[in-house]
């Protein structure tokens, strides 16, 4: 009778246990999904791609666990990818930000050789530089100045890596122009003597 009592008492705390443990962890799941959500949202695909990419691949491992019905290993992989959207999320934060600090820098440094530029232009036409060193300073200007109002629409569109490529682009064509419109000034002004 008391080994009837002992082996039922511990059916009921298996069964106890299997019911514990036999329950998929839904919550968990959705917490890491909206984590993965937010992290997305700010940028973590773009700032943060490889924590991003794990956070996805453990979400992922933890739908096939429970499609394996192995609750204890889903419940670990939601709680990982929660974890790594987290980070992903803090991660994409910081970058996106010191990315915006440098495309500012970059187009700020393009504004400045661009008004440089035509500044130079317009005291080349004063001076009468040559008339092939304008033309190729215009057509060049005219170049650079696309570019730069491609960073500028960038910056517009919160696409940092873009403003820091087309500025950085145009910079040392719009120095070049200062460069050959004072050489070609300079040149003229000692002809005329």
């Amino acid at each position: 009778m008391m080994r009837r009592r002992a082996i039922a008492t511990l059916a009921i705390l298996a069964a106890v246990m299997l019911a514990a443990c036999g329950d998929p962890p839904d919550k968990e799941i959705q917490q890491a999904q909206t984590a993965i959500e937010a992290a997305r949202t700010a940028g973590a695909a773009e700032y943060a791609p490889d924590e991003f990419k794990a956070a996805e691949d453990a979400l992922k491992r933890a739908n096939d666990a429970v499609a394996q019905r192995d609750y204890r290993l889903a419940l670990n992989h939601a709680l990982d990818a929660r974890e790594r959207a987290q980070t992903a999320a803090k991660e994409a934060g910081t970058r996106k930000a010191a990315s915006k600090g440098e495309a500012e820098r970059a187009l700020g440094r393009a504004n400045v050789a661009s008004a440089a530029a035509h500044a130079r232009v317009k005291a080349a036409e004063t001076a009468h530089a040559p008339a092939r060193a304008l033309a190729d300073a215009r057509r060049t200007l005219t170049r650079a100045e696309e570019s730069v109002q491609k960073a500028r629409a960038a910056m517009e569109r919160g696409d940092f890596h873009a403003v820091i490529a087309n500025a950085d682009a145009a910079t040392p064509r719009l120095q070049a122009v200062v460069h050959d419109l004072d050489a070609a000034t300079s040149a003229a002004a000692r002809r005329r003597r």
